[in-house]
């Protein structure tokens, strides 16, 4: 067995003491409350989806706690550096991540070293789920995946599919066995990625759909399709990836809060509480809906759940698509 499954088996077996009758039973009474201001680190750049959901998530907090949350960005690898700075932080509540699946990636990633800090880090709780978009400069030939993709097999000049994380680079390594000639190229988030697809000089990309609706309603950029198991409210007319044909890239992907290991877990209790707190207000909500996701709060054990499902999944198809 190795040891991520090993840490999330003990992850799973603390956080579900007590829970037998009830997963919910640990979170009933929370006894601890920050003493300063919480620091949330985004790892990618300001202006994407998990900057966006974090900055609505801090506003609750800081709501609930009666303490200022701040959100630091701190981009680079993947996430991997701002990941393995919060994995290092004191574990006493104040150090928090947010992070997406792509966290489960980090030990594949071409040239990694030192410790994976996905086993640095104690589940707290999903803030929402949302499901990423597949998008095209309007100059792209076709509007469905089949019609793109057989644009870029027929293009004199190869086709460049845009990405902003792990996951993204993955369903790129996936499409690129029926699009030979495509070119996977990584960014360290949306802020960056955007202006070159609006100026075509990357023609596809995967991307969260915060990232593009401002230029998704103006024209600027066209959907071509989501890959959540249904379409998005907010864009009844694109299809899934499962309807275009495409089934093997439907993903989804959940945004949450994690602390470094070794935090107590009264403190890790309190802060799911909170998170739970915070997907009722209205705000939040309205938030979550204008991006087509699903409200989260749930308990650490079930997102640890979800982790090691994530990690399990993603170490199965990097062996069939290497990330490169």
């Amino acid at each position: 067995m190795n040891s991520k499954r090993r840490f999330f088996q003990s992850a799973l077996g603390a956080l579900c003491v007590g829970t037998l009758l009830s997963p919910r039973t640990l979170l009933a009474q929370p006894t601890w409350r920050p003493s300063r201001p919480i620091t949330i680190t985004v790892p990618y750049s300001p202006g994407g989806g998990v900057d966006t959901l974090a900055r609505l998530a801090a506003k609750e907090l800081s709501r609930i706690y009666g303490q200022s949350v701040v959100i630091e960005n701190n981009p680079g690898a993947d996430g991997l550096i701002g990941s393995r700075k919060v994995s290092e932080a004191k574990p006493d509540g104040h150090s928090l991540l947010i992070q997406i699946p792509s966290l489960t990636l980090n030990a594949h990633l071409p040239g990694f070293k030192g410790i994976d800090p996905a086993t640095q880090l104690m589940p707290i709780s999903v803030v929402a789920t949302l499901y990423g978009v597949i998008v095209a400069h309007p100059a792209v030939p076709g509007n469905s995946l089949a019609e793109v993709f057989a644009a870029c097999k027929n293009a004199l000049q190869p086709c460049s599919f845009g990405t902003t994380e792990a996951v993204a680079r993955l369903q790129g390594q996936k499409i690129a066995q029926d699009v030979p000639n495509l070119v996977v190229v990584n960014y360290k988030g949306g802020g960056q990625l955007t202006p070159d697809l609006l100026g075509n000089n990357v023609n596809i990309a995967f991307m969260g759909y915060t990232a593009v609706v401002p230029h998704v309603k103006a024209g600027r950029v066209k959907v071509i399709a989501t890959v959540g198991p249904r379409r998005l409210p907010v864009l009844p007319d694109a299809p899934t990836t499962r309807e275009s044909g495409y089934p093997q890239l439907e993903s989804e992907t959940w945004y949450g809060l994690f602390a470094p290991l070794g935090t107590p877990q009264p403190i890790i209790d309190s802060i799911a509480v909170a998170v739970r707190e915070a997907t009722k207000a209205e705000d939040f909500q309205k938030g979550v809906a204008n991006l087509g996701g699903i409200l989260g709060g749930n308990t650490p054990a079930e997102f640890a759940e979800m982790v090691k499902l994530a990690m399990d999944r993603h170490a199965a198809l990097v062996k069939q698509f290497p990330i490169r």
